[in-house]
């Protein structure tokens, strides 16, 4: 069943009651999310040889602003079918506290790959996105601090209504993350990426499955390759699933 590409915006206590609804739906995953959380689904990046192999630090923790500041990921690695889940989160300033916990539930079977997974959270209010902010991160042992650059042309603040449309920040070299809005149970399934200078396109599958009709944001992790796209004023081209449209990439 289709989903509205916008939906009429929701005062953000009733965006996170819906929120926390959704998360029990959620197929991809397969938990709940918990005080804080912000009902994230996402599509994990696939294994890296190289990581696998230990050649980068998978206690590495990195991040980025999304929402036009309402919103933040958090990217880890691990297991691309048990996805972290956003805890709690407070702030003291411009230092956010997060921590991360897995979904605890005793049925939930995890795939043995290793790859990089999106945790979706909302920064508390009078944090100020166009300003720099420091993410203190905890996940089981792993404790990391990431620092984001503000971006003075966000238009949102932390606790205000989303907009419900597409955003997409820089994490790392040549890789983002892609924040849409539509079904918790079905996010969007990556068919083919491709990017040059400060240019880049995402095609989407178009799949025919059974959708609950919540609307939930869905965190997609998109990777060009290091030196293959430029991250200043870089344009991701949105083509498939009706996502089409254009997005600029923050960070």
């Amino acid at each position: 069943m289709a989903l509205p590409t916008r939906a009429v915006s929701l005062p953000a206590t009733a965006l996170s009651a819906a929120a926390l609804s959704a998360s029990a739906l959620l197929l991809l995953v397969g938990c709940t999310a918990g005080p804080g959380a912000t009902a994230p689904s996402s599509t994990p990046l696939p294994s890296s040889s190289s990581s696998a192999d230990g050649g980068d630090d998978l206690d590495d923790v990195e991040a980025t602003i999304l929402d036009e500041g309402r919103l933040f990921a958090v990217v880890t690695w691990g297991s691309s079918t048990c996805i972290p889940q956003v805890d709690s989160v407070s702030a003291s300033g411009q230092t956010v506290s997060v921590e991360l916990i897995d979904s605890g539930d005793a049925d939930a079977v995890c795939t043995a790959d290793m790859a990089q997974r999106a945790s979706i959270g909302g920064l508390p209010e009078g944090v100020d996105p166009t300003q720099e902010i420091t993410l203190q991160v905890t996940y089981g042992d792993v404790t990391d601090d990431v620092d984001l650059d503000g971006d003075p042309s966000f238009t949102g603040s932390p606790g205000s209504s989303t907009e419900y449309t597409p955003s997409a920040g820089w994490f790392d070299d040549g890789a983002l993350v892609l924040l849409t809005w539509g079904s918790s149970s079905c996010p969007p399934i990556v068919d083919g990426v491709e990017g040059s200078g400060a240019t880049g396109t995402v095609t989407f599958a178009a799949d025919d499955r059974v959708c609950t009709m919540d609307m939930a944001p869905r965190a997609t992790i998109i990777s060009f390759g290091d030196d293959q796209v430029e991250d200043d004023d870089f344009t991701l081209n949105l083509v498939g699933d009706g996502l089409d449209g254009t997005v600029r990439v923050r960070g």
